[in-house]
């Protein structure tokens, strides 16, 4: 065996007929010792195999779809538009103290949801955005942001030809903007089935991201049916995306593999004001049905069911305390008098399961359904009573924005509240009657409502009760009188799921679960 010392280091040199050449460099070994010979090295001949395949090649999409995409430019006389230069459609973000914890935490301090519109070095008074024309004519369709507060719109196309647009009508609520522009033969778009979106699926977005013109970009769609609770667009159920979407791309198509416009670029979710991998587009059967409308009356109207039912989806608790099968569904906590809901006989306590036999997986799922029909339209409601299912038909309302429930004015300090009485009740809830002042602050009948004084039991507490909260029913029962909160909550043992019907002190009714 040979030592280390004995190693012999070789240089290989490999000519073109593949033939090795073996030149010593140092030896330690004696002339008569056998040498190793290293294999030789074939040279590379020709491309690598192409390892991975059916990669999507987009050229022929953005070939043909590309002329019907077109830039958006919105002036304000001397000055940009507050809206424009917003980063969200209605010019407003939350709060950190109204975001829920998981976004603070997950996307950190200063997150926002931005519509990517204005641009940051545009010039003053200018606002840019994408829209794509959807008939030869020149219909063009865009974001209400992009446009809202404008003196004066322009739209080029991607020959650079302008043009001055006309403002056939905007909805703030759906982000959409319908416009009109003179032309003949127009390149237009195709409008697909939104409906038949699934996550997975390829989609590819045609903008001008900071004003770049033409930019095309793709992903997948990450989710369907994604409600927005800060940027008033409950009706809008949202595809989410992870195709790069920035400022600019507002108003953009979202496109499937066959050139299909499904939905129109909207809003990102963001912790910097640009692209981080969560976009969102309004549907394009939302959009069109918006179309229909303001092409034939210039506005929008939606139906109204006249609910109020509470945003967070149903939780184990509750699911025990009402008795139901699972935690999918609405649960309504104020029903709107005279509206629809109560002609129909629907309840506070109801969980809507389902609208025309959609089934309603969750609250946000809901008011997309009711609030794109028409005033008129009869829709059968399938909710959950006391364990028991039951279809309600409910002939809707046109929307008003005035007629929400839990709209009660918060109680004003003043005057000398009832003295209260103890609670001989597992759940440590110390009611006090409510005199007639405070009954009408608080947008109550005369005999509806006991006041909280004290609470001292620890799972009222952390069921989030608190002093000066009132309590409209017990379960389904409703009381309006010390002695019936007291006789309905000594029934309740240990360990016994109850639900109450409270109404905040800021105003606005929620169930809440408490297990003693």
């Amino acid at each position: 065996m040979r030592s280390p010392l004995q190693a012999l280091s070789l240089i290989l040199l490999t000519s073109a007929a593949t033939t090795a050449v073996v030149l010593p460099i140092a030896t330690a070994q004696s002339p008569q010792d056998p040498v190793a010979v290293a294999p030789a090295v074939q040279p590379a001949q020709s491309p690598a195999p192409q390892l991975v395949t059916g990669l999507p090649d987009f050229t022929g999409l953005v070939d043909r779809v590309g002329p019907a995409v077109v830039n958006i430019e919105s002036i304000v006389g001397g000055r940009a538009s507050a809206r424009s230069q917003a980063q969200s459609p209605d010019g407003q973000f939350p709060g950190e103290d109204q975001m829920p914890e998981f976004f603070r935490r997950f996307f950190g301090p200063g997150f926002q949801m931005p519509g990517p519109d204005q641009q940051p070095n545009a010039p003053r008074g200018r606002s840019m955005g994408t829209g794509f024309i959807i008939s030869a004519d020149g219909y063009v369709l865009t974001n209400h942001h992009v446009i809202a507060g404008a003196d004066e719109v322009k739209v080029t196309l991607s020959d650079r030809r302008e043009f001055t647009a006309k403002i056939v009508g905007s909805d703030e609520r759906s982000d959409v903007a319908l416009l009109k522009i003179d032309g003949k033969n127009l390149p237009l778009l195709r409008t697909g089935d939104a409906a038949s979106v699934k996550p997975g699926q390829w989609a590819v977005a045609i903008g001008s991201p900071f004003g770049l013109d033409q930019s095309v970009t793709a992903g997948i769609v990450s989710a369907v049916g994604r409600s927005n609770p800060y940027a008033n667009q409950q009706y809008v159920p949202f595809i989410q995306t992870d195709v790069a979407i920035n400022r600019g791309n507002s108003g953009g198509p979202l496109l499937n593999t066959r050139g299909e416009v499904i939905g129109i670029n909207s809003q990102i979710f963001s912790n910097s004001g640009g692209y981080m991998g969560v976009s969102f587009a309004i549907p394009i059967d939302v959009a069109m049905n918006v179309v229909g409308q303001l092409k034939a009356t210039g506005r929008v109207e939606r139906g109204q069911l006249g609910v109020q039912f509470q945003a967070n989806n149903i939780t184990s608790e509750q699911m025990r305390g009402l008795g139901l099968p699972d935690t999918l569904g609405a649960l309504v906590n104020e029903v709107v008098p005279g509206s629809p809901a109560e002609k129909a006989g629907i309840e506070p306590g109801d969980v809507i399961r389902s609208a025309d036999g959609i089934v309603i997986r969750q609250p946000g799922d809901l008011p997309p359904i009711v609030g794109n029909k028409v005033p008129g339209t009869k829709v059968r409601i399938g909710v959950i009573r006391e364990g028991r299912e039951r279809n309600l038909d409910v002939t809707l309302a046109a929307l008003d924005t005035d007629a929400v429930a839990g709209a009660a004015p918060r109680a004003q300090a003043g005057g000398e509240a009832p003295a209260a009485t103890g609670a001989g009740n597992a759940l440590g809830v110390v009611g006090q009657e409510l005199d007639a002042n405070l009954r009408r602050q608080l947008g109550l009948a005369a005999n509806e409502g006991v006041g909280i004084a004290r609470v001292t039991g620890d799972a009222a507490a952390e069921a989030g009760i608190r002093p000066g909260d009132v309590v409209l029913q017990v379960g389904r029962t409703k009381v309006g009188s010390l002695a019936a909160l007291d006789r309905e909550l000594r029934e309740v043992k240990a360990g016994q799921t109850v639900m109450l019907l409270v109404r905040s002190r800021a105003g606005g009714s929620r169930f809440v679960a408490v297990t003693p």
